[in-house]
């Protein structure tokens, strides 16, 4: 057996070039055509073109979905990635080795190493049992029996069927099966997984914890997955990047987001009209810059300014490196003002909704509806991000515009008027307050400005892609 070449660091897991896979008669009279511009329905005399040049490379570790309606050539895509089928022009590359033109020998032994396949109709063995068709791909890499036995063991416990391993795959749901070949396929340890329309024949139910299993088990087990659906919605849940194809070829590339939120196209707009916003969109999507924020040391007097100036009932209160603190409202504010209180700490409440940036819209409904402040949104440090009131979330899962322009994160109106804490400023005001009050509006800016930093760094972090996806 030869020796596998180790692939460079970065290397991405598959890379295709001008992909194009064309069946019928004069394969070559009808490459060129396509080269001067023919399109698809032109070359319909001579044959199909499935594919027309694609191009695009996998990263190792995250989920790529193929979308598209029948016939949009998702499946023969996918079937040119392990060699199933020879492209007529372009050329694959599986962990840094090209298979295009490959020997079969030598294919074999690729795929054995580095791609499995998860087929929609689970293609189990019938005459074996669950425990010998989660480990076949281990037989036929030629792992000893014990071995054999405790991984696939490992693995059917891992995907929800331990105990199970006994059954013969016609005693099993339908769901069963389909977990039966994630697991075959997860036994084998192969770098890559390539799943074609693998949930569809499912329930609706079953399917959806199907999807989220896989999406944890991906997440434990750092496993490349190309998968290919028919289904949108089921796309944006798993894709960390989607592929959209329309009659051969693919016309967008890009995060659910950004084809939710920019579609190429009218054929993508269309597409994409129906698909649940919820699931797709994350707080870190929708959130706006916080501006109703003071710092620690900026004082009652300046906080309870910035409420009155914003006309809200709260604002929040951040720390060093812009940690997010709580909260303070007007009405507490303004008693540490006639007491002639120095700091605001008395005043900061923890008790207001805290999310990450990740998180989905359908996980904040809870909190939205629960309190009335709007969801303070925070990185892995603590530190203020954005903030997403209740009409923000609202609009962006209507797809319309908030129209609330700057006062749209704080939409707690202010429960003192505005008259009332102008006069107790005034009444309260000492002759060392001036300067004491400057500094505090000096305070109250810098943390306006940190915040918009952090908002910034988080946009460019996600445009880098250094913050992963929901």
């Amino acid at each position: 057996m030869s020796e596998t070449p180790v692939p460079e660091a970065g290397t991405p897991a598959l890379s295709v070039r001008r992909l194009t896979k064309f069946f019928g008669r004069k394969p070559k009279e009808a490459l060129d055509r396509l080269r001067a511009g023919a399109g698809r329905a032109e070359l319909a005399p001579l044959g199909t073109a499935a594919v027309i040049d694609a191009d695009f490379d996998v990263r190792r570790g995250e989920i790529f979905v193929v979308m598209g309606l029948s016939g949009s050539g998702k499946s023969t895509l996918i079937r040119t990635l392990n060699g199933l089928l020879e492209p007529t022009d372009g050329t694959v590359t599986v962990m840094g080795e090209t298979i295009t033109g490959m020997s079969p020998k030598r294919l074999r032994e690729v795929r054995r190493r580095h791609v499995s396949m998860v087929f929609q109709h689970f293609a189990l063995l019938p005459h074996r049992s669950v425990l010998e068709n989660a480990g076949y791909g281990l037989e036929i890499q030629g792992v000893p029996t014990a071995e054999r036995r405790e991984r696939a063991e490992h693995i059917l416990e891992r995907v929800g069927l331990g105990g199970w391993g006994d059954k013969m795959p016609s005693e099993l749901s339908g769901g069963m099966q389909q977990r039966v070949g994630l697991a075959r396929a997860l036994a084998s340890n192969t770098d890559i997984l390539l799943m074609d329309e693998a949930f569809s024949a499912l329930d609706p139910l079953i399917r959806k914890e199907m999807q989220e299993q896989l999406v944890e088990l991906q997440q434990e087990l750092g496993k490349t997955i190309v998968f290919i659906t028919h289904d949108l919605n089921e796309a944006m849940f798993l894709g960390d990047r989607i592929a959209v194809m329309r009659d051969g070829r693919i016309v967008q590339l890009g995060t659910a987001e950004e084809i939710l939120t920019d579609p190429a196209d009218d054929y993508v707009a269309q597409f994409v009209q129906d698909v649940d916003r919820s699931r797709v969109l994350t707080a870190g999507n929708v959130m706006e810059a916080p501006r109703a924020v003071v710092t620690a040391s900026a004082g009652p007097r300046a906080a309870l300014r910035a409420m009155r100036d914003l006309q809200t009932s709260m604002v929040f209160v951040v720390g060093s490196g812009r940690r997010l603190l709580g909260v303070v409202h007007d009405r507490d504010v303004l008693r540490l003002v006639q007491r002639g209180e120095r700091s605001l700490e008395p005043a900061i409440s923890d008790d207001h909704p805290v999310v990450s940036a990740d998180e989905h819209l359908s996980e904040l409904f809870e909190s939205a509806v629960e309190s009335q402040l709007p969801l303070a949104v925070v990185d892995e440090q603590g530190r203020l991000l954005g903030a997403v009131p209740r009409v923000t979330l609202l609009a962006a899962l209507g797809n319309v515009s908030s129209n609330t322009g700057e006062h749209a994160v704080i939409e707690t109106p202010a429960t003192i008027p505005v008259d009332v804490i102008t006069a107790t400023l005034h009444r309260t005001a000492r002759p060392d307050t001036a300067i004491a009050d400057a500094a505090d509006a000096n305070a109250v800016a810098a943390a306006a400005a940190e915040a918009a930093d952090i908002r910034a760094e988080a946009t460019r972090a996600d445009a880098a892609g250094e913050r992963s996806p929901a």
